[in-house]
């Protein structure tokens, strides 16, 4: 696999999403940039020029150069430096597409935790194996089918509970919560966080008692690498 995988928003997703979330058609984006609307739909197309992409940023509350540096292309995240105790895994999906999902355990208890599935769990597995580690909880930070597609198959290899919010049931066996919640994973704390808007029930969780605080964010934020950072919070 691609150690760097696609951004999957590019400049022209992020302007399509902002104006969205605004509720604004194309004629009042338009009107609002000072810009005429086939500029904005040549924007969409993320065929602008650099002058359209700078009159359409701070109308939609956006950084005028970051915007510019993701519609050059010039800009990917840096991959961030992962503690023990976790690991990230990613499988295609759509053709030129990937998914993440990432399993986290207490390396004193060895008693895991995943988030997601992700289309393929051969990987994971394997590593669960050769760690010697329990999987007792599979978080779900939404239930879009490309991260839970082998759900059942994780419940069959590992017998674990599974953790989704009540926006988003499962049609298999699961505990759903909804608000902030804590759950331990051995020594380690997971908290979740509602990010909701890319689904109803999106939801990160912050994991606490590694050499470094996590936060799984799943697709709440696509330009991170892995969809994972560390975080002081």
């Amino acid at each position: 696999m691609d150690p760097k995988p696609p951004i999957e928003d590019n400049a022209e997703d992020v302007i399509g999403k902002a104006q969205r979330g605004l509720k604004w058609s194309d004629a009042v984006l338009a009107a609002r940039a000072g810009i005429a609307e086939e500029k904005l739909r040549e924007a969409k197309a993320g065929a602008a020029e650099e002058t359209v992409w700078r009159a359409l940023a701070p109308v939609l509350a956006l950084d005028a150069d970051a915007l510019m540096a993701l519609a050059r292309k010039s800009w990917y995240p840096e991959t961030p430096v992962l503690p023990a105790g976790f690991a990230m895994f990613t499988t295609p999906f759509g053709g030129d597409m990937t998914v993440n999902n990432y399993l986290v355990w207490d390396p004193a208890t060895r008693e895991a935790a995943v988030f997601d599935t992700g289309t393929g769990i051969a990987e994971l597995l394997a590593r669960v194996a050769a760690e010697q580690l329990r999987v007792r909880s599979i978080f779900l930070t939404h239930t879009h089918p490309d991260h839970v597609e082998k759900l059942a198959e994780l419940m069959a290899a590992t017998s674990a509970t599974v953790f989704t919010h009540a926006r988003e049931p499962v049609a298999v066996a699961a505990t759903v919560f909804s608000g902030k919640n804590s759950f331990a994973c051995g020594g380690l704390t997971i908290r979740t966080r509602e990010t909701w808007g890319h689904s109803p029930g999106m939801t990160t969780y912050v994991v606490d008692g590694l050499a470094r605080r996590l936060a799984v964010v799943g697709d709440a934020v696509f330009s991170l690498t892995g969809a994972l950072f560390a975080l002081c919070w």
